[in-house]
């Protein structure tokens, strides 16, 4: 009987790119994810990416199981498109053959926009599989790469006619944000394929959750954190044009803390460094220290560019919010990122079209001065609860 129990439970192949402890939002996520699904009832065998050597490892649950398979792959450089292709066809043909088995005997066949193009691997097997598909779509590509042209060139319009073709053939689409969405019906996807489920923050904040060490640089400033990726889907000029007239023309109350990776990375600091403005270099932490992280600064940067707008979502906004913490935003607002921030922050929040760097200014002045308010009311009612503790 409990063979037979067993049997009936749903089986479902989960992939994705970077698994934990690599860093990469959509590993964690999946990872998060794959877990709520066996604990819901189901088989899930999630099978992604680890810089670090491959691994396995079970898991049971009261009503499902996750079998976690770790599939070594190099790093590559993500400035060369030569060696991302080459990386992305290699990386693809390998984790659709370690999963081979998986594929024939799930029932549905989950996966992510990374790594990038794994649609065009699954969606033709699966005319000989026919199993369902359900495609959690991160990131768009080749969209993501057509965005960063005026004119994308012929191969990239025929990939992306392609890759539409491959679409249609998809059973389910979970998307991340409503911005998603749009992008898909205005593609000609059926709104009954389409599915919202966001990202849920990463971390908890829970009582006792502590910030870490500011920066000593930080001494007497207000630290503005710019955290995760910062590539070529994220503005950035608007941000160093509205940061050096902070520093100029405003109060320069605040320093930018980076602790950033990603291909707009390098040509930010060459620009904080040529137009001397201050900055703390950082790193990303490890998932364990992200809670802390995110506590430690006064205010967020979130970025993102206007062409990027329902093709990517940064991850990051999640926990930002979650954090209580003010955060400044420049981007659309028709992102979700301006939605999520509008309907759920109760900290102060703004948001600066891309190219308005006087707006930049007078947003960074602004986050200052209620930073500084909160601040102060913060001491006058700690004075005012010391005095009457004074009195008794």
């Amino acid at each position: 009987m409990s063979n037979k129990l067993t049997r009936q439970r749903e089986r479902l192949l989960y992939l994705c790119d970077w698994l934990p402890p690599d860093y990469g939002a959509v590993g964690q996520y999946s990872l998060l994810f794959a877990r709520e699904l066996a604990e819901e009832g189901r088989d899930v065998i999630l099978v992604g990416l680890s810089s670090r050597g491959s691994s396995d490892q079970s898991q049971t649950f009261e009503a499902g199981s996750l079998h976690e398979v770790r599939l070594y792959a190099p790093t590559y450089d993500k400035a060369s498109n030569l060696r991302r292709l080459l990386w992305t066809a290699w990386t693809n043909t390998r984790l659709i053959w370690h999963a081979r088995r998986e594929l024939r005997a799930a029932d549905t066949v989950l996966f992510t926009g990374s790594p990038p193009y794994l649609l065009h691997w699954l969606a033709p097997l699966n005319l000989i599989l026919r199993k369902k598909l359900v495609y959690r779509i991160t990131d768009f590509h080749p969209e993501c790469l057509m965005a960063q042209y005026e004119k994308p060139g012929v191969l990239l319009r025929l990939i992306y006619r392609l890759t539409m073709f491959w679409r249609r053939r998809v059973h389910e689409f979970e998307v991340l944000g409503r911005d998603q969405a749009r992008r898909l019906l205005d593609a000609g996807i059926p709104e009954g394929r389409l599915r919202l489920k966001r990202d849920p923050s990463p971390v908890e904040f829970v009582p006792g959750t502590s910030p870490l060490s500011r920066p000593a640089a930080a001494d007497g400033r207000l630290l503005l954190l710019y955290s995760g990726n910062w590539g070529m889907a994220h503005d950035y000029r608007t941000f160093l044009a509205g940061y050096a007239l902070h520093h100029r023309e405003g109060t320069g109350r605040f320093i930018l803390w980076l602790n950033a990776v990603g291909a707009a990375v390098g040509t930010i600091e060459e620009e904080l460094k040529r137009q001397a403005l201050p900055y703390v270099r950082g790193a990303p932490v490890p998932l364990p220290q992200l809670a802390s992280l995110l506590l430690t600064p006064d205010a967020h940067l979130i970025t993102l560019s206007d062409a990027f707008v329902g093709y990517v979502l940064p991850s990051k906004v999640h926990a930002c919010i979650a954090s209580g913490k003010p955060v400044l935003n420049i981007g659309s607002a028709r992102s979700d990122v301006h939605g999520l921030c509008s309907e759920l922050m109760r900290a102060p929040y703004r948001r600066v079209e891309v190219g308005d760097a006087e707006a930049c200014l007078a947003a960074l002045e602004g986050l200052a001065n209620e930073i500084d308010s909160g601040r102060a009311g913060r001491s006058e009612e700690d004075a005012c609860q010391l005095n009457v503790g004074v009195r008794r």
